[in-house]
């Protein structure tokens, strides 16, 4: 998708007035294959505040594409995966935008200021059961591209994908697998090689719904 669309799509329908957004995939959401019901997906009382930067930006070439990152390989929950630059809420954050731009600046040493960023809006919460993380996914575009260097202490490398791998009719990959005492299966992306799944693949499902809802209202006048 050219940049130009995605900018006014982002911007525009995130910054309208709606009750809901249109949803990502449901091939993306985890279920049980011994007959279980689905996993909880929804909050626990002692969830822990999190956020993520959802950044699109203008490559040489005009397309729209996100960054992300492949995490280093460690003992312990989320190794090795796919995630957007984010983290942990911290006291001195004042709102959820302030603790995504400080985890990309730690991650990929991304400035704001160099790219022109601008926040369009926020997509649906998403809870992760496994760390017991609330994650608020802020997205924002970047009116120059970014430079960033992936942190060694933190990040394997650094992926920008075009926003078309997650565009509705995307490819998802269907995999079945245990994780801990849970036989789960799940749909998610094929991005640079990796299987990108969970919270990650939800958010830019979600993403995609939205830059690709047309039935949100076409082209979206005064977005620009």
């Amino acid at each position: 998708m050219r940049f130009d669309k995605a900018f006014e799509r982002v911007v525009g329908r995130l910054q309208t007035t709606r009750t809901s957004w249109p949803q990502a995939p449901g091939e993306l959401l985890p279920v049980f294959t011994d007959g279980r019901l689905r996993p909880r997906l929804k909050p626990t009382e002692t969830a822990r505040p999190a956020a993520v930067l959802v950044l699109v930006y203008r490559d040489l070439l005009g397309e729209a594409r996100l960054v992300l990152t492949e995490r280093l390989t460690y003992d312990g929950h989320h190794s090795g995966e796919v995630s957007f630059p984010g983290g942990k809420a911290e006291p001195e954050d004042g709102d959820a935008t302030a603790t995504a731009l400080r985890e990309a600046h730690e991650e990929i040493g991304l400035d704001p200021d160099l790219i022109e960023f601008k926040v369009a809006g926020i997509l649906d919460e998403v809870f992760i059961p496994v760390s017991d993380f609330r994650i608020s996914p802020i997205v924002g575009v970047a009116l120059k591209p970014p430079d960033l260097t992936p942190n060694p202490a933190e990040v394997a490398r650094i992926l920008t994908p075009p926003v078309d791998v997650f565009l509705p009719g995307a490819p998802i990959e269907m995999v079945e697998r245990t994780l801990g005492d849970w036989p789960l299966r799940y749909g998610g992306y094929r991005i640079d090689g990796l299987h990108v799944w969970g919270a990650t693949a939800r958010i830019l499902g979600q993403l995609g719904a939205i830059l690709g809802d047309d039935a949100a209202g076409g082209e979206i006048e005064g977005a620009v």
